[in-house]
């Protein structure tokens, strides 16, 4: 008779209130997650662990243990800008902040950039982000920015920004012809190399985004689509953020931009679409059809006053939503934890019912919802899905008393309560300290880049305070 094996593991998350996110929302108290490899192996009450052996245990007494969140649109280049364009909605935004810091960013800045912004990140418990870089968007700065996330541990995607050739939508709109850098042709070519580089299965995925459907041309979107089908990717797209996108887009094409979308065949699966703030009931329920997903992003929408989320709308008929932070120069903080708490708060004002989205709900879209988005076999702490997962400190004052944890979480909890992240089994985030990067040299180089991009970017006047 073979003696019974005992259970083996790499890392045991033990003790915790362990939030699983599955389909019965099961909570465990007093429970411990086992993680091998890259992988969860096993998830339950911690008498059943008593004999499991372990290279490593992290005590999770008095913490919640749930699934990484995911971004699922963030602009890491506008780290160096948090704060500026105070009182603007989209357009102006855009047009008198925006575009000028975007056209005189530096291939180093954009890497500092993103250094502060993954620091950032890891600290606050995002485990992926879908990362839209445009700024400046040549191959080998693309490709540093997907280097820079991956080896401070995070997963995701770079989904490279396009625009391609100048449209009349773009003329009337005021941009600037500093931000059309390649022609169509072009812009394909590269983002075709860039995934060639990183194909589907790679820790940072490069995706190609065609950076606004309102005013980029038609062709970069077709071609979008083309190379998310030939490299099976996801592809990625501002969609419908200011009131203005459909009305412009009507008339320009004489149809508004998803139902292009849907009726040219385009809108699909692996479509990601930001925002998505100004759709009309027949357009929701294309996106639903055709699986298409979008990234929810109540900061940002708030701060620029764009619009709310028809969310129960896209729900109701199936549509995957997932969160994101849109930037630290427009959701200022990369804080899922203050999404989740906002996207509840915008729905209810927007409805006038206090039941039209709830904690539990807003959890799912920063966890389980955003990993469908990304296209990640995680989300969910159950034996067989991918290790990204996070310690939250319950002990805070701001926290306690816990009665129920996830409503804690969503209404209490911030991205500085997280104490462990882990990303694919491996720790990257412990002790107050990312332990992939060098975070002081993230924030100095910042600090220093920041000061003279403002200055060469002429936006001094944005940092000073409004006149009454």
């Amino acid at each position: 008779m073979t003696p019974p094996t005992t259970p083996h593991c790499d890392l045991l998350l033990t003790g915790g209130t362990v939030i699983t996110v599955d389909d019965a929302r099961t909570i465990h108290e007093h429970a411990t997650v086992a993680i091998r490899g890259s992988r969860i192996v096993a998830v339950g009450p911690d008498d059943e662990f008593a004999d499991w052996r372990t290279d490593s245990v992290i005590d999770c007494r008095g913490k919640a243990v749930l699934p990484g969140l995911v971004d699922g649109h963030n602009h890491l280049a506008q780290a160096l800008a948090r704060g500026l364009g105070e009182g603007m909605s989209i357009v102006p935004w855009l047009c008198e902040f925006m575009w000028p810091y975007s056209i005189a960013m530096s291939s180093q800045d954009a890497i500092a950039a993103a250094r502060l912004g993954v620091v950032e990140a890891l600290r606050a418990g995002t485990t992926t982000i879908i990362e839209n870089h445009y700024a400046p968007s040549d191959l080998t700065t693309t490709m540093a920015v997907a280097q820079v996330m991956e080896q401070a541990g995070l997963r995701g995607a770079v989904a490279r920004g396009m625009l391609g050739d100048r449209t009349e939508i773009a003329a009337r709109r005021g941009q600037p012809d500093g931000l059309f850098r390649y022609d169509t042709a072009s812009e394909l070519a590269m983002t075709r190399e860039a995934m060639q580089q990183r194909p589907r299965g790679s820790m940072v995925e490069i995706w190609p985004a065609a950076l606004n459907l309102a005013y980029v041309d038609q062709r970069v979107v077709r071609g979008c689509v083309d190379l998310a089908t030939e490299f099976d990717t996801h592809w990625h797209t501002h969609c419908c953020e200011s009131s203005g996108d459909p009305t412009s887009y009507l008339d320009a094409y004489g149809v508004r931009p998803v139902q292009w979308l849907a009726k040219a065949g385009l809108l699909d699966e692996r479509a990601t679409l930001a925002h998505a703030i100004w759709l009309d009931a027949e357009e929701i329920e294309q996106v639903a059809i055709a699986g298409a997903k979008i990234a929810h992003n109540p900061s940002s929408n708030a701060y620029l006053a764009s619009g709310t989320l028809r969310l129960r709308d896209l729900r109701a008929l199936g549509a995957t939503v997932a969160l994101g932070s849109d930037g630290p120069s427009c959701g200022h903080r990369q804080d899922l934890f203050e999404a989740m708490k906002l996207t509840v708060y915008a729905q209810r004002l927007a409805t006038g019912d206090p039941t039209a989205c709830r904690a539990e709900e807003a959890l799912e879209l920063a966890t389980r919802e955003g990993a469908k988005y990304a296209g990640i076999d995680a989300g969910v702490l159950a034996p067989g899905k991918l290790a990204d997962i996070i310690v939250v400190g319950l002990d805070r004052p701001h926290i306690q008393p816990v009665h129920n944890p996830v409503s804690s979480l969503v209404y209490s909890a911030r991205g500085a309560d997280v104490e462990v992240t882990i990303v694919g089994g491996r720790i990257v985030y412990q002790h107050g300290r990312c332990l992939l990067i060098d975070e002081d040299a993230a924030i100095d180089e910042a600090r220093e880049r920041a000061q003279q991009l403002v200055a060469r970017a002429g936006m001094q006047a944005l940092r000073q305070p409004l006149s009454r």
